[in-house]
């Protein structure tokens, strides 16, 4: 949680700037005096909303994971998303969870060889489309790769029948580390129309 700012009072003789520097109150613009008590206010607000909604992120994540235990005790099934209703559904929980996926990046090369040894050979109309799936997923922005194009390229297994390729993938899934996860929750209200409707809770951030 965050804590309170500190309030500089106009009644002080003297004010201290971004620098340290002591200011005479009687030196101190009319528009600056303002700002300051705006500035005051807007962040005292904003603060406190912050803090409500962290400590409501943690209850409802404790009621969403009590929901989930008692709804999978007799499931064989791991963690992960999941949708609860109310009684009469016009109400609809969502939990999102989102891993962050990297690379181990001495088996993504590899496999990243592996692949562009694939692509290197004569080019036939089966190859050309191999190697436009291979240059875009290895692509990096700011020396990263996407990792989404990267595991894009397994949903195309099936129809490579190149055994070069099915090594590349399985060196792909060796390759991957979760190393941290985040949970998103969205509560929704049902309208008039049947459709649900979020409640804007930025959680993102928290």
């Amino acid at each position: 949680m965050i804590k309170s700012t500190i309030k500089t009072q106009i009644k002080d003789k003297i004010w201290i700037d971004e620098t340290g520097q002591p200011i005479p109150v009687a030196r101190i613009l009319p528009l600056e005096k303002q700002k300051e008590k705006v500035a005051f206010q807007c962040a005292k607000k904003a603060i406190d909303i912050s803090n409500r909604l962290s400590s409501f992120k943690e209850e409802i994540a404790k009621e969403c994971e009590a929901i989930y235990t008692e709804s999978m005790k007799d499931a064989k099934v791991g963690k992960g998303n999941f949708t609860f209703f109310n009684f009469d559904g016009s109400i609809k929980i969502e939990v999102r969870v989102n891993e962050l996926i990297t690379f181990d990046t001495i088996l993504i090369e590899k496999a990243k060889q592996k692949l562009m040894e694939l692509v290197g050979e004569s080019i036939s109309e089966d190859k050309e489309f191999i190697k436009e799936l291979v240059m875009s997923a290895f692509q990096t922005s700011r020396g990263q790769l996407d990792t989404k194009r990267v595991m894009g390229l397994k949903k195309h297994a099936k129809r490579i029948k190149d055994e070069r390729y099915h090594d590349a993938m399985a060196l792909i899934d060796e390759s991957v580390r979760r190393p941290s996860s985040k949970t998103y929750f969205c509560v929704w209200l049902r309208g008039a129309q049947g459709d649900y409707e979020s409640i804007d809770l930025n959680f993102s951030s928290i």
